[in-house]
């Protein structure tokens, strides 16, 4: 990747990041105002569009999680798509030890889940809530730390996050998939083969491609399948070179553009949707929760305790090395942050649970252990830079 869009990266995650808590503080405010009945009104208002017989009825909340998310997984998917051909992750000692620490980042949040809700059939359908790294969410809260944190870390935290989404959206297609219907799939394949004849006849227009993407969108929504799969799907075939050497590949074209709305509307969007928790009549048996207890205590321990643990087993057998110039206390900081797991945690927690009451623990948990890894990871970060400035 390019030193100037590097950069360019970094900043705009990181504001991106810093909206998207002054975002999520707004919808608990909302939630804790006399403006939560037209909050929560507004978000369960019909949006329906409809031509001829065919319909799609959703509410405002569902068109955010189900369709303006399905750009963010889009550009995700794009972004892993680039670091795989020709990034951080483009070679085998590159993508090791983000790809081992991820692992470890996903099994251990999941098993303390599973630790404090087994037994419970109902709860058990959130194991995957504390598996994800919210990457904007980290990336802000790192630069609040400024130059003090080498970009070899910032790189590694990227990495892992962008392996913690890659393995999320697989989650989402395997375990949180509803009743499938054959019509709709077989336009879903249709729409597949018309991108991947676009992809081999190199067709560097994005147009062709987002127009066949809608219609894939709307089969994908109609099947059962989760409707955000269908922006996984169209990053697959946008091609990652261009025609024309003047000129930036489709892949760059389109992640560029979107990068921008994501950041400032679409994720903004999702947190004042999603993480509004009222406090009127919660009481000290909602933290106590098996559901909160194992969506928090995995975020802010499991998170931390996997990525440690198999960094260090991946160093001591040599399957990967900390980034040169990287200390293993200053690495524990962004094992912490990786703890930050907001935007995709709501997100599967909204996939996992309909009860209004279950969504209020799913919240508080994601909260309250993104929060809690926030403050601590930049503490310990800001504690190990400062000792290795003095040194």
């Amino acid at each position: 990747m390019p030193v100037k869009m590097l950069r360019e990266f970094f900043l705009l995650e990181s504001a991106g990041g810093i909206l998207l808590v002054i975002a999520a503080a707004v919808a608990v405010l909302i939630s804790n105002s006399s403006l939560e009945h037209h909050y929560h009104d507004i978000l369960k208002a019909p949006v329906i569009i409809q031509i001829g017989s065919f319909s799609i009825d959703k509410h405002l909340h569902h068109w955010i999680n189900d369709g303006l998310m399905a750009i963010f997984f889009l550009l995700v998917s794009l972004e892993i798509k680039r670091e795989v051909l020709d990034g951080q992750l483009s070679s085998k000692a590159q993508i090791s030890l983000p790809a081992i620490a991820a692992l470890g980042g996903l099994l251990f949040p999941a098993l303390i889940y599973i630790v404090f809700n087994w037994g419970n059939s109902t709860t058990m359908q959130g194991w995957a809530i504390p598996a994800a790294t919210d990457i904007a969410f980290a990336l802000g809260v790192l630069t609040l730390l400024g130059s003090r944190v080498p970009e070899s870390l910032k790189l590694t935290l990227v990495s892992i996050a962008i392996i913690d989404d890659l393995a999320a959206i697989v989650i989402i297609a395997i375990f949180y998939t509803e009743t499938l219907s054959v019509y709709p799939l077989g336009g879903a394949f249709l729409c597949i083969l018309a991108l991947l004849a676009l992809n081999k006849r190199k067709v560097s227009e994005l147009s062709p491609y987002m127009v066949i993407g809608t219609f894939l969108w709307i089969c994908v929504l109609k099947s059962g399948l989760h409707a955000t799969l269908a922006g996984v799907i169209v990053a697959i075939f946008i091609p990652h070179k261009s025609n024309d050497a003047a000129e930036p590949a489709p892949l760059y074209r389109l992640e560029h553009g979107l990068h921008l709305w994501v950041a400032f509307l679409i994720l903004p969007l999702f947190a004042l949707a999603n993480a509004g928790i009222s406090l009127k009549d919660l009481s000290t048996d909602f933290f106590t929760e098996s559901l909160t207890l194992g969506v928090g205590v995995g975020l802010l321990f499991g998170k931390q305790i996997g990525v440690m643990l198999f960094t260090y087993i991946g160093v001591a057998f040599k399957l990967c090395s900390l980034p040169t110039g990287i200390r293993w206390r200053q690495y524990y900081g962004i094992a912490i942050l990786a703890g930050i797991g907001f935007t995709m945690s709501l997100f599967i927690g909204e996939l996992a649970f309909d009860d209004d009451r279950l969504q209020i623990l799913v919240r508080l948990g994601v909260i309250t252990g993104s929060l809690a890894s926030g403050i601590l990871g930049y503490s310990t970060l800001r504690i190990t830079s400062q000792k290795q400035a003095v040194k």
